[in-house]
This record gives C-alpha cells, sequence and structure tokens, in this order.
C-alpha cells in the first residue's frame, strides 16, 4: 500500500509498504479521508516533537476492514473515526482523568503509522462508530472538533455569553459553531481574509472583524470586551494580543499551536488589574465520542470547510508549503486518482 512517510526534518515522501495487519486489540481502516493539519506542517519543519520514520495523519476517518480477534463490538464495513491520541492509563496524570496530559502519550500520526496512507491500524478503544450513510470525507473532521470542545469545556460558556474568535481556519470555524451551540448570543470572528469572514457568518458568527482595520478597536469600545476570547490562529502576535479582547474578569483560551519555543510577550499588569484569565487547551480528553455525535448528526456543518481532495502523491508538497491564503481545510483521500 501507500503511505506518507516523514523520514526526518524536511524529508516527506510516499513510499510502498506492507498493509498494517491489526494486533487483538486493534482494527485496520481503510481510511476515507484524512485532514492536512497546522501540526502536520510543524512536524515536516520539526518544530514539533515527532518519531520520524513515521507515516502522519491524524485527523482520519474510514471503514473497518478487519479487526483483532480480542475485538467483539466493531465489525468488518462500519465507518469509523480515529481519536488518534493514546493514552498509558497507568501514570499520575492519567490516574487523575488528564489522559491528554498522559506522561507516555502516544499519538497516531505522531509516534506510530497515521491517516496519509491506504490503510491504518488503530486501538479498538480508539476507534468511534460513525454511520454509513455520513458523506465519507465529514469524518476526518471529528479530531479538530473533539480539540475544539475542550477548549469550550474549559471556557465554561454560558447561554448568552460573548465570544471572540482568533483566526479564520477549521478551529476558528469549528469554535464559532460550537459558541453558539452552547449558547453564546454575541460571537465575533477576527481573521484577515474576506472569505473567510463570509463563511464565518453562514456558520453563525455574529460579527465578523477584520484585524487590519479599525473594526476591532471599535467593537471592543462598543462592546466592552469577550466573556472568553479563543486564539485559534496560532500567531506568537495572536496570543499577545488576545487578552485585550477580553473583558474585565474574562477569558482567554489558547488553542492555536505555535512552534516549539517560540516566545510570547504579555503583560502581567494588565491581567492582574482586570483579572482576566489566560488558560490553554491541549487535545481532546474525552470529547472524540461527542465531536463524532456532532457530526454524524450535522449539528456542525464541516461541508463549507473541505477547500481541496489530494492524492496521496500531492500530500507530500502542499504539506511542505505555507497553506494557500484562504484554505480551510485540505483533505487526502487516497483512492483518489487525481487531486480535485
Amino acid at each position: 500500500m501507500k503511505a506518507l512517510f516523514l523520514n526526518g526534518t524536511r524529508k516527506i515522501a510516499v513510499q510502498q509498504v506492507a498493509r498494517p495487519v491489526p494486533k487483538p486489540d486493534e482494527v485496520l481502516v481503510r481510511v476515507e479521508a484524512c485532514g492536512i493539519c497546522g501540526t502536520d506542517r510543524h512536524l515536516f519543519l520539526g518544530e514539533f516533537p515527532s518519531h520520524p520514520p513515521v507515516t502522519l495523519g491524524h485527523e482520519f476517518s474510514g471503514v473497518i476492514e478487519a479487526v483483532g480477534q480480542e475485538v467483539t463490538d466493531l465489525q468488518v464495513g462500519m465507518r469509523v473515526t480515529g481519536d488518534p491520541n493514546i493514552a498509558c492509563g497507568a501514570c499520575d496524570a492519567c490516574h487523575a482523568g488528564r489522559v491528554n496530559l498522559c506522561h507516555n502519550l502516544q499519538a497516531i500520526g505522531i509516534h506510530r503509522h497515521g491517516g496519509f496512507a491506504e490503510y491504518v491500524a488503530i486501538p479498538r478503544k480508539q476507534a468511534f462508530a460513525l454511520p454509513l450513510s455520513l458523506d465519507p470525507l465529514h469524518g476526518a473532521f471529528c479530531e479538530p472538533l473533539a480539540c475544539c470542545l475542550h477548549a469550550v469545556d474549559l471556557a465554561g460558556l454560558k447561554a448568552g455569553a460573548s465570544v471572540t474568535v482568533i483566526g479564520g481556519g477549521v478551529i476558528g470555524l469549528l469554535t464559532v459553531q460550537l459558541a453558539r451551540l452552547a449558547g453564546a448570543t454575541r460571537v465575533a470572528l477576527i481573521t484577515r481574509n474576506p472569505a473567510k469572514r463570509e463563511l464565518a457568518a453562514r456558520l453563525g458568527a455574529t460579527t465578523c472583524l477584520d484585524p487590519t482595520s479599525a473594526e476591532v478597536e471599535a467593537y471592543i469600545h462598543q462592546t466592552g470586551g469577550a466573556d472568553v476570547v479563543f486564539e485559534c490562529a496560532g500567531l506568537a502576535s495572536t496570543v499577545a494580543g488576545a487578552p485585550r479582547l477580553a473583558r474585565r474578569g474574562g477569558m482567554v483560551v489558547v488553542l492555536g499551536v505555535l512552534p516549539q519555543g517560540q516566545k510570547v510577550e504579555i503583560e502581567p499588569f494588565d491581567l492582574l488589574f482586570r483579572e482576566v484569565s489566560m488558560i490553554t487547551s491541549f487535545l481532546n480528553p474525552f470529547t472524540h465520542a461527542r465531536a463524532a455525535d456532532l457530526i454524524a448528526t450535522g449539528a456542525i456543518q464541516v461541508a463549507p470547510l473541505i477547500t481541496r481532495r489530494l492524492t496521496l502523491d500531492q500530500a507530500a508538497d502542499v504539506i511542505a508549503s505555507p497553506a494557500p491564503d484562504g484554505e480551510i481545510r485540505a483533505l487526502v483521500v487516497p483512492s483518489l486518482a487525481n487531486g480535485a
């Protein structure tokens, strides 16, 4: 089968390898779609730790082709989404229920072979069923949605809350939808790209702002700031600027991933005297099943987030290049003969 391997920093190529054989507690999944995430580009550039050589791809879904002998509740032919984050269950973080902070965390597509391949073998406990009636590409959004769910959970959003989302990528646009579902009545999306602002409005944002204009300052002056600010852009400038978008007593939740080692300047005086809390949200502890249900029921719209479909052979060049302006999510579809 074909698989896209990261062989080291800036070394990525499609290789022919044997189809994996599922272990007794695993299922073999024929990959239908796998999203190219910003983390994949960080991995390629050596800005995020990984264990090469490894097949990349952690946002995937597909159909079960085989099951291990210990797997009795999933069958061949079922569609599943894979939670890539495998906790050990034995360390103090796991015992405290903080599985996303597991000391021995192993991630599919980072530490073990992932979804940029025709087939991937995953532990049964990491597989969550999706209906066969679902568009086969939509299951690839379960992993990023699960991460957004964790952030919204941490924020403790209440009905009537005001929210500002920084960044119009897939994380930002999913967070906009979740904020509205959680009861936020005012949701502002900040992004430079006009097409993303237009899409955000269709997906539930009540205000869409261009950070290069005076709109943001005017909005803060008018509203006093947001109860919760979600930083989804993953830029040093937006992380540093996020607290000024929060009201007195508000909260900033950082979802965006910056390169390892990058520093950000924060003004503690401002945080202290306005009592603005600033927290981070990492991965998807116990939220993947909820994400799968939101996707399966159509409560979250993901079709508008698909910018293009790629073959495995095209994926290497796309990961090795910055995302084009306006792109939301490119999906690798292993069954494709040509990109679309």
